[in-house]
Parts: C-alpha cells; structure tokens; sequence
C-alpha cells in the first residue's frame, strides 16, 4: 500500500511539473487521455469480476450531460460540484440498470451493457428540443474552487484538476482492490459457484462493483466535458465504449496504473498516426494495435514487470533461455 501511495505522489509531481514546460496541445492531450483512464479503469473492475461492458458510454454521457443541464439550468459553474453531480447522477443509473445486469454473465452482460447505452444514444439523438440532437451542446468554462483562471491558464488550471481528481481515484480503487470486496470480486472470476457455497451473495458483490464502475466513468465524462467544451450523443454510441474495452486490453489489468498508461499511449498514437496518416490513420493505428496484443497479450503493463525484475530473476531467465 505504502509503495502505491508513494509510485502515485510521485507521478503527480511528475506530471504537474510536466504541464508547466510541456506546449498547450499535449497537455490538453494528456488532460483527455487521464480523463478517459478512469473510464478505462471502470471497465477494468469487471474484467476482474470475469466481465466485459460494453455500456460504459452509458455513464460516460449521462454524467456529461449531467454537467450541461446544469450548467444550463441551474447555473452552476463549479467543476468540483459538476464533478459531484456527474458522479451521484452515474451512480444512480448504475444502481438501476445494474438491478438488472447484475444477473448475468459473459455475453449476455456485454450485450445487454451495449443495448442500454444504445437506448441512450437513441434518446439524446432523439431529443434535439433538449439535448441538441446530434449538435449536441456547448460546455463554458468553469471556476475551479471557487476562483476562475484566467483564459490564458484554464488548460493548466482544468489539467491540474485532473490530475488530482484522477490521483485520488487511484487512491480509492487501490483501496478498493485490497479489500476483502475486491479479492471477492477476483474471486468471481476464477470460481463462482465456490463463493456461493461459501454463503458469499455473488450477484450483491457484483452489484456493488457495477456502482463503483458506473461511478468511475461518470467522472471521467464529467472531465471529459469539462476540458472538451462541448459534448454529443456520440459519448454514448457503441464505438466510444468499445474504445473504452480495447484500451483496457490494450494497458492490460495488471496494475490500477495500467489503464491511465494504456489511455495516454492510445490518445498519443491515434494523434500521430492521423497526423502523418490522414487518409489510412484507422488501418495504421489497428496495425499497432494489433501488434501490441499479440507480442505483449497481458498489455504493456508487462513492460514494466520486466523492468521489475530482480537481478537474480535476470540471471534465472537467462540461463533458461541458454
């Protein structure tokens, strides 16, 4: 616990003294790839529960939407009540739809994910009286505890606030993960029928999983929103979840820093690759992609388990592979 707590200080210094030296684009880059790491991380949690969701665009647009009604109609400018708000409002669709989702498994969970997040993408395309339709709405600056950064600091001031926001996410899901909930729900994963002979409510657990996970993505959105200045029914299109899981496989689930190293690597390749691929930027990027997964399956957090070893673990493998 103590060696996490001090690898994600450390990161937090690390990268709020990056976002003093390093040009406005990259920072906002950074910004949205730490934003979506917490949905990314959301859907990590079930994979540890044997899960696939393919709904997360569900909380990732409710939360955002969340902040442009009340933007709109309550007039609250505060990113840190915004932040609350997206949350609370993701974690109440999570307690509905999971009453349901909670029951099943594999396929059916992922397909059934998928099909909710779609009747919301139906409804805010729908709805253009209210939500814009597919232009969607515009999302003004907001004060940060408080104060209003000036125009020509806003983008450090919001990727600060992400960057805490997200170091204390971290914080909590490492908690999490070390509980006696989060080793049931690895559990889940190896042996269900075990845990229900143990007397353990399997579909509680994962309830309460599904909530933590909703709850995650709803604030991604909400930065997301934030930092973007507008949003649109597409954060809850198929696409933008199905990004979400390939991330996931992409970073890997060794790690809770997986997922956020996963987002940043992914937001920087789909950069570069329309920059110098404009017209085959999609079929450039999969190529990567797909070479990744198939040289590195666990994803590229086995890069740094690598880099982890021990001096005597080098020497073993060595003499293995002579």
């Amino acid at each position: 616990m103590r060696l996490v707590l001090g690898v994600t200080l450390a990161m937090l210094l690390l990268f709020l003294g990056l976002g003093l030296v390093l040009p406005k684009w990259i920072l906002f880059l950074l910004t949205l790839a730490l934003a979506k790491g917490l949905v990314v991380l959301s859907v990590v949690l079930l994979m540890h529960a044997g899960l696939v969701s393919f709904g997360q665009g569900l909380f990732f647009a409710t939360s955002a939407y969340t902040v442009g009604f009340a933007m709109k109609l309550l007039e609250i400018q505060e990113a840190v009540v915004l932040a609350g708000l997206g949350m609370a409002t993701s974690i109440a669709v999570a307690a509905l739809t999971g009453l349901l989702l909670a029951r099943y498994r594999e396929i059916f969970f992922a397909m059934l994910s998928l099909a909710i997040s779609m009747i919301l993408y139906g409804v805010l395309l729908k709805a253009y009286g209210i939500t814009g339709g597919t232009d969607g709405m515009g999302i003004a600056s907001p004060t940060i505890l408080g104060l209003t950064p000036p125009p020509d600091r806003l983008r450090l001031a919001m990727y600060a606030f992400t960057l805490v926001t997200v170091t204390v996410m971290i914080s909590f899901v490492h908690r999490y993960a070390d509980s006696p909930l989060g080793y049931t729900v690895r559990a889940i994963r190896d042996n269900e029928v075990r845990l229900e002979y143990l007397g353990i409510s399997v579909q509680r657990t994962i309830y309460l999983t599904y909530l933590l996970a909703g709850g995650l993505a709803g604030l991604g959105g909400v930065l997301v929103a934030l930092n973007v200045g507008h949003i649109d029914p597409q954060l809850a299109y198929w696409t933008t979840s199905g990004e979400f899981v390939f991330v996931a496989l992409l970073g890997g689930t060794g790690s809770v820093f997986a997922p956020l190293g996963g987002a940043i690597i992914f937001e920087f390749l789909r950069t570069y690759a329309f920059k110098y691929s404009p017209y085959t930027w999609q079929m450039t990027l999969g190529i990567i992609m797909l070479a990744i997964i198939l040289f590195m399956p666990e994803g590229l957090w086995t890069i740094s388990k690598v880099f982890a070893r021990s001096p005597r673990e080098w020497r073993l493998s060595w003499k293995r592979s002579a």
